[in-house]
């Protein structure tokens, strides 16, 4: 598919895209619940996608506006989980890309934007994470190509420090680059070499938790969101840290 024409975000919106959206998703239940790995992988599909946080809140706000006329509102269910969400959110997404290509190219001069994160909150996180990788690559050595794959991923979050310390301003776009290489060649080795058991396990537990809503996505979104659902859980089956800086905060 085509790129298409976004929006433009705030740095410190475009950064803090999973918690805004979770919490957003809090007060319009009126629960501080825990989101499920559905609703994570759903919103990482939305971030993979490109889809402005604005789009999402509309599209969550719609959703809820649509559950509050159902008749299982009515008989005192709750809206549950993001899943009933996304058709909501992607037709607000397709109609941010419409203005956006409507509204012509942005004359305005250019400001610098304000770093969204400082440069201790940063180094910080690298190495919180390169020490974290370290650790997992330690436990998980009877897995020979993952627990390499851990250790070389450390090694270049290590290499990355010096961009960080320099006075040069942060290019984070390219930082979040090259994270996004680090994790999705991390993925293939952990998809690679997992043990089956432990996969055929996750993609179980995906099904169930998928069987509701299937009916209603297209075959490329639930293609994406199986990605992000197996992902998510890999990671947390080895105790893997998310390395993107949408999980800095």
């Amino acid at each position: 598919m085509p790129a298409q024409p976004q929006p433009q975000m705030e740095p410190f919106n475009y950064f803090n895209y999973f918690t805004e959206i979770e919490e957003h998703f809090w007060r319009k239940r009126g629960a501080h619940l825990l989101v499920s790995p559905l609703d994570w992988a759903i919103v990482e599909t939305w971030q993979k996608a490109g889809i402005p946080l604005n789009a999402v809140l509309k599209g969550i706000d719609r959703a809820f506006e649509s559950w509050a006329r159902s008749r299982r509102a009515a008989g005192g269910r709750q809206l549950k989980s993001l899943a009933y969400c996304v058709d909501s959110v992607l037709d607000a997404a397709a109609e941010a890309r419409e203005a956006a290509a409507g509204s012509g190219p942005d004359v305005s001069s250019p400001r610098p934007a304000p770093e969204p994160f400082s440069r201790p909150e940063l180094k910080a996180y690298f190495q919180r994470n390169s020490a974290r990788l370290r650790a997992a690559a330690e436990k998980h050595r009877q897995y020979a190509a993952i627990a390499a794959r851990l250790d070389e991923t450390a090694a270049r979050l290590d290499e990355a420090l010096p961009l960080i310390d320099s006075p040069a301003a942060l290019d984070l776009e390219d930082l979040e680059r090259r994270l996004t290489v680090l994790e999705e060649r991390l993925t293939a080795t952990l998809s690679a070499d997992a043990d089956e058991e432990s996969l055929l396990a996750t993609r179980r537990e995906m099904d169930r938790s998928l069987a509701p809503y299937r009916r209603k996505m297209s075959a490329e979104h639930l293609a994406q969101l199986e990605r992000q659902y197996i992902q998510k859980r890999l990671y947390e089956n080895f105790a893997i840290p998310r390395l993107s800086l949408f999980y800095l905060t």
